[in-house]
């Protein structure tokens, strides 16, 4: 299992900078950024000084989407990034949430995430594409690397994932949610004649290491009010039909409405109908047995990177201990001798 941290673009940059050099000197593989270009610092510029001030981990936006950017555009930041720093970007990309809601818009049709997930994967390997009746190319670019991981919860999503994706993207870490999940997206991957075990697994969740549970509660709350918004979405779109598990929806009954001001922030006002239970079912929270508890079973349903969302008051203090007593254990054992 591989590891990965996100951060949220929040002033000053450099911090962020920080935090991510401390992530790679802590063995984490990725350092993942959320993209609202509102609500957040501008990530692509960041991940630029993330690349030049460490070595090895991939950085990538957690998630983009394809209504906020020209996909040309979001296909040549990564080839230009590429260029510059040896192919360490990857692509996180959904339909939209926060980046299109707090605008006014919508999430974009799984059509045209299809759509925008082919082109800025062919241009961003260096490839040429057909795009509105013409072929596109960057003639700068050569050798450029890059995978597509989707993010999804909904049957159709995860359809498109299996079908499309270089990885899936499951932002919860409920362990009977992230079997379902991970198993459909395997059977629509093989269904469209694909290999199911080249689609990456990547799930994330807030990651909190103590001995005060409730803190860490109060402090990762506000991560099932961010998945409400997309089980909402889901149920206006399926209902009670059975074709989401109920141990997703149902805890959104309380909702009423969400405020993007508050998204993403452990001090989040209008998440009071997230109960324990979800909180403690779709994040990492607890000692370190209690994390490598349950990392080591996500691993065990095939789950190929786990990313931390790094957003209370100990960040430094998780990366560490993830560092220094839990990435070491779940890492594949290599014999010296034998």
């Amino acid at each position: 299992m591989e590891f990965g941290a996100v951060f949220q673009t929040n002033p000053p940059s450099s911090r962020v900078v920080h935090l991510a050099q401390l992530a790679e000197q802590y063995g984490f593989s990725t350092v993942w950024t959320f993209d609202s270009h509102l609500l957040w610092q501008e990530p692509y510029v960041i991940h630029s000084q993330i690349l030049e001030r460490t070595r090895k981990v991939k950085v990538g936006p957690f998630v983009t989407n394809p209504a906020t950017r020209d996909w040309t555009l979001t296909a040549s930041v990564f080839a230009t990034l590429n260029e510059m720093y040896g192919n360490r970007t990857i692509c996180g990309i959904g339909r939209g949430d926060s980046a299109v809601r707090v605008t006014n818009g919508a999430p974009t049709t799984l059509k045209t995430l299809r759509e925008a997930i082919h082109l800025i994967r062919e241009l961003g390997n260096s490839r040429s594409v057909e795009h509105n009746g013409t072929t596109l190319q960057f003639p700068w670019s050569q050798g450029s690397a890059l995978d597509v991981w989707v993010a999804a919860y909904g049957p159709r999503a995860l359809q498109l994932t299996g079908e499309v994706g270089d990885g899936f993207i499951l932002q919860l870490a409920d362990l009977d949610l992230t079997k379902w999940m991970i198993g459909a997206v395997r059977d629509a991957a093989d269904n469209a004649g694909r290999d199911p075990m080249s689609v990456k697994i990547c799930v994330a969740a807030p990651a909190f290491i103590g001995d005060d549970l409730q803190e860490q509660r109060e402090q990762s709350r506000w991560f099932g009010g961010m998945v409400g918004n997309h089980v909402a979405d889901l149920v206006a779109r399926y209902g009670s039909s059975g074709a989401v598990p109920a141990a997703l929806t149902e805890y959104i009954a309380g909702r009423e409405g969400y405020d993007y001001n508050s998204h993403g922030k452990s001090d989040n006002d209008h998440v009071g109908f997230v109960p324990d239970e979800i909180v403690d079912r779709f994040c990492v929270l607890g000692t370190v047995d209690d994390h490598l508890e349950k990392l080591t079973r996500l691993r065990e349903l095939g789950v190929d990177q786990f990313a931390a969302y790094v957003m209370h008051t100990e960040k430094e203090e998780t990366l560490r201990v993830y560092g220094e007593q839990i990435i070491p254990t779940l890492r594949d054992a290599v014999r010296a001798t034998s």
